[in-house]
């Protein structure tokens, strides 16, 4: 199946079951609670599902009565099919989706029980946060975030039409992929990336504290995601494994070949391979989509010193939009050792130089 990429069509009604009041599970509540849609709540913890309906996610399944239109599974990985079989029993009339980031195994569970996979869909809502737990909940989570939705061959129109309402009504972008597909696709831009990052921070127990303090935007980037629920990775990773093990055996070529190099490094031949090396990083970055999910595009980075005071950084993006000059992308950083940021900037190649003699003359302190 071709991955294509829409906006959700049509709207929900409700009742909506959420079952799973985490992370994911209260911010689909709050959001559908957000567009009037009735929400009913349920969790194995009772202190998750009271904290889901304090915030205001929805009601206690238990005030439900009559058949909800949708089932939304928001269980760990590992219970995700016997909690989707059990609501396609408990709910025969309801269509029953799940969120988690595997697909295959879960179909494949379903359908060797014998499961009414006509009114089953699995989705995977590609969103969320370095916290988790429900009051760590937001809406507006899903925002313009892509939401992948996998029917399988005995997956009914109107099921399609239900799980797509959802992803829109939460203001999420749809794709629509095969379960392998799907599986084959985050193992290599969900899955790899927290298992390096992971790698990396792990590298950085013991360090001593003056080396840390050298580090910048780049270890900053690398290793933001290694703060991530180790519980909930070893699920996803543990479902997902034969994926992510046939792109861990590439990777482990690439370490082989630059660890042999780098025992070598003036050997004939090694300096062209390094260069290789960082060379196909550099292809392969640029293969990434741009902004907005657009064909990728090279920007020009600058760098604007700041004064670590309130409302430098509004006041100088105030004044970057005075010049006329839209920021494509924005990151921040700060000088070791004094009071002072660094706001780098990407902007279009041809606005680049308009933009550092525009800022000089008013008085930034720009470095190229």
């Amino acid at each position: 199946m071709s991955a294509f990429r829409t906006q959700g069509r049509g709207h929900l009604n409700g009742p909506v079951v959420v079952v799973g009041s985490g992370l994911l599970g209260t911010s689909i509540g709050l959001g559908l609670r957000g567009r009037g849609v009735a929400v009913f709540l349920s969790d194995p913890s009772p202190t998750n599902q009271a904290v889901a309906v304090d915030i205001g996610a929805g009601l206690p399944l238990a005030r439900l009565e009559g058949e909800p239109e949708l089932v939304v599974v928001a269980a760990p990985p590992d219970v995700t099919a016997d909690v989707v079989a059990k609501a396609l029993q408990d709910y025969p009339a309801a269509v029953v989706v799940d969120i988690a980031s595997v697909k295959a195994s879960i179909l494949a569970d379903l359908r060797s029980r014998g499961a009414d996979l006509g009114r089953y869909l699995g989705t995977h809502p590609m969103a969320g946060r370095e916290k988790s737990g429900p009051v760590a909940a937001r809406g507006e989570l899903f925002t313009s975030m892509p939401w992948v939705v996998c029917p399988a061959e005995e997956t009914l129109p109107e099921s399609i039409r239900v799980a797509r309402a959802l992803a829109g009504d939460l203001g999420a972008v749809v794709s629509e992929f095969g379960a392998d597909e799907h599986d084959e696709a985050v193992a290599l831009v969900s899955h790899l990336p927290q298992v390096m990052s992971s790698l990396v921070a792990s590298r950085l127990q013991g360090t001593p504290l003056h080396a840390l303090s050298l580090a910048g935007n780049g270890l900053r980037d690398v290793t933001r995601i290694a703060a991530s629920d180790p519980t909930l990775w070893v699920q996803i990773l543990g479902a997902n494994a034969d994926k992510v093990v046939e792109i861990l055996h590439g990777v482990r070529e690439d370490l082989n070949r630059l660890i042999g190099t780098l025992e070598a490094p003036t050997a004939p031949g090694a300096r062209l391979d390094l260069a290789q090396l960082i060379s196909e990083g550099n292809a392969g970055q640029s293969r990434i989509p741009g902004k907005h999910g657009g064909p990728p595009q090279a920007y020009s980075w600058l760098t604007v010193l700041v004064d670590d005071t309130p409302g430098q950084i509004a006041k100088l993006l105030t004044e970057i939009g005075e010049i006329g000059v839209n920021v494509e992308d924005l990151r921040l950083d700060h000088s070791s050792g004094q009071n002072v940021g660094m706001v780098e900037i990407s902007v279009l190649p041809n606005k680049h130089d308009l933009l550092i003699e525009a800022l000089n003359d008013r008085g930034w302190r720009v470095l190229q």
